[in-house]
């Protein structure tokens, strides 16, 4: 596969953590959250053991994982920084973040500091299987040819909403609804799940959305999709296997309050014209 030049990615103020190594073809930025430093393990044990034997299936294939370490007093990056030494620096990168930016100003960063052709963004806690990536490949292709090189892949876990609907009180799965009616009424339509952290981009889509990129909190999945939409970059909606997993869950009235206040500030600052949108350019 073509080696890329990282020079498409907007520049970003980096003080401690510069990249390093060669430039990939694939690239899995991780958004590791601080309170889930138990299933970082877990997800890097299942990712790297999937990413090595696909290398040792197909040579040409080469991958880095970014660990996004988002200002955690749990000795996350300590943790990662283990499979760094084992795997090698190329492989296994950590960025460490000097205070909390919130998920998605750390999915921001690791984006900004990956280097392939495709950006996979997971969470730290392997909620979605690993190998699901393939899932979100496939969708990609489907979508071909794509416009200046760009398309999005989004994890969806709609399919699974009925049974989900079965564990919840009526409570959440009002709040659930309404969330989902904001999403649609105020910012992005035709995705029924925005919130699925598992998402593949080529790497023209992230340069595009990240570096026009507003909310650091929770709600960034629906500013992305908001962008990709403006400039008509295709997104497709795949099915993932997916797991609840204990402690990863957002604590439910004021979440979803936040981020239902987030939802009306991106509909009104992107009406209002304070922020705004650059016209699509080829990256280079």
């Amino acid at each position: 596969m073509k080696k890329r030049n990282s020079s498409s990615m907007p520049k970003v103020r980096r003080k401690h953590y510069p990249a390093s190594g060669t430039h990939l073809p694939n690239s899995c930025p991780w958004s590791c959250l601080p309170t889930m430093k138990r299933n970082v393990p877990v997800m890097m044990d299942e990712a790297l053991n999937y990413l090595e034997e696909r290398q040792k299936q197909d040579p040409k294939f080469t991958f880095e994982v970014v660990v996004v370490d988002d200002g955690s007093q749990d000795q996350t990056s300590k943790v990662a920084l283990k499979y760094s030494q084992k795997y090698g620096s190329d492989k296994v990168r950590v960025v460490t973040l000097v205070r909390n930016r919130g998920k998605g100003g750390a999915v921001r960063m690791g984006v900004f500091s990956s280097r392939g052709e495709k950006i996979l963004m997971a969470d730290a806690d392997g909620a979605t299987k690993f190998p699901d990536v393939e899932k979100l490949e496939k969708g990609l292709s489907a979508l071909q040819p794509w416009p200046d090189q760009m398309a999005i892949a989004c994890g969806s876990r709609a399919h699974l909403e009925k049974e989900s609907i079965a564990q919840r009180s009526y409570f959440r799965t009002l709040l659930m609804y309404g969330f989902h009616f904001l999403v649609w009424f105020l910012c992005v339509k035709g995705i029924r799940d925005t919130q699925c952290g598992f998402k593949l981009l080529t790497r023209e889509a992230a340069a595009r959305t990240f570096s026009s990129l507003h909310i650091e909190r929770w709600a960034f999945d629906v500013e992305l999709l908001y962008i990709a939409q403006f400039l008509n970059i295709p997104v497709a909606e795949v099915a993932v296997n997916w797991t609840e997993i204990d402690g990863s869950k957002l604590v439910p009235f004021w979440s979803w309050l936040q981020m239902g206040k987030d939802l009306l500030f991106i509909r009104l600052r992107y009406l209002m014209g304070a922020w705004k949108i650059e016209p699509t350019r080829k990256t280079s």
